[in-house]
């Protein structure tokens, strides 16, 4: 069967429906030259979104904190999503939503000046982690570099500061680890790039409380531990005590639970993904296909 013509995906740029490739910016905007912006992610999986209204409602609580304006309703925003998915014929996606701060006129250093600007695309399911990590495990490393502090960028609004990010992340990939996750100024992990993290001991789950992006699929996974039973305590999370959980793991839309074996040069448990693990991702894999949880979309004649 021949691919579809614009599986590489799509882009709503100013009104209009473009090849993802054909999508661009302003150079001037402020999202690029301050990433003065915010975004949220939702997915699409097997032809339905996942959990839309919840990146719905974290995206415009995003947008205020921020004082940006999509110029759109929630009603609205999700007619674009469906429609670049729809265009692209995508029935795995990775759908991004994204407001910038535009420009104010020249001279002006108001941000208040500034024309907001909407924009969204539509590619491929984005995958995190390869299938060989995600089959063995992830190596992590804790970095010494310290995630920007919520009393200057609040982490629970979704944005592009990640520098902090970036930077413990090359240190990480230079030391031989798959990726890193980040400490406040008192040694508790907090997050890594685009995913939280939680650690199990003796059946419970831990996740961090404070300095965090609050993530849908930490939201989901948390439901879901609810649903089987098992407790979690939201708290601060010690790096030593990441080190000797008996399993650990990754969530993140970009591939949901994701299995964590080894922390800095300490195996996680037996150096298998363990079965409390692998039950929480078979369980949020069942969830997609929960109408309680999934929106078909109309693919229409595309």
């Amino acid at each position: 069967m021949p691919s579809h013509p614009l599986s590489d995906g799509i882009a709503f740029v100013r009104g209009d429906y473009v090849p993802i490739a054909e999508a661009a910016i302003p150079i001037t905007d402020w999202g690029f030259l301050r990433s003065d912006a915010t975004y949220d992610v939702v997915t699409v999986w097997e032809g339905a979104f996942f959990r839309l209204d919840e990146h719905l409602e974290r995206f415009m609580h995003s947008c205020e904190r921020f004082r940006l304006d999509p110029g759109l309703t929630p009603a609205q925003i999700e007619g674009v999503l469906a429609e670049c998915v729809r265009r692209s014929g995508l029935r795995s996606s990775y759908v991004e939503m994204i407001v910038t701060r535009g420009q104010p006129p020249w001279g002006s250093r108001d941000p208040r000046q500034a024309v907001n600007r909407f924009y969204a695309f539509a590619v491929p399911f984005v995958w995190i982690a390869n299938e060989a990590q995600r089959e063995r495990g992830l190596h992590v490393k804790v970095s010494a570099v310290q995630r920007i502090p919520a009393s200057s960028v609040d982490p629970r609004a979704k944005n592009y500061h990640w520098n902090d990010l970036t930077m413990g992340l090359l240190v990480a990939l230079d030391d031989g680890a798959d990726t890193v996750v980040l400490s406040d100024a008192q040694g508790n992990v907090v997050e890594g790039p685009g995913f939280n993290i939680f650690c199990i001991k003796d059946g419970a789950l831990v996740t961090p409380r404070e300095g965090v992006l609050e993530g849908i699929s930490r939201r989901t996974v948390i439901e879901i531990a609810a649903s089987l039973g098992l407790p979690v305590a939201l708290r601060a999370l010690p790096a030593e005590e990441l080190r000797g959980a008996d399993e650990a793991f990754l969530t993140s839309s970009g591939g949901g639970v994701l299995p964590v074996t080894r922390v800095d040069d300490r195996v996680v448990g037996t150096g298998r993904p363990g079965p409390v693990t692998q039950r929480l991702l078979a369980t949020y894999w069942d969830w997609h296909r929960d109408p309680a949880y999934s929106r078909a979309i109309d693919y229409g004649q595309s």
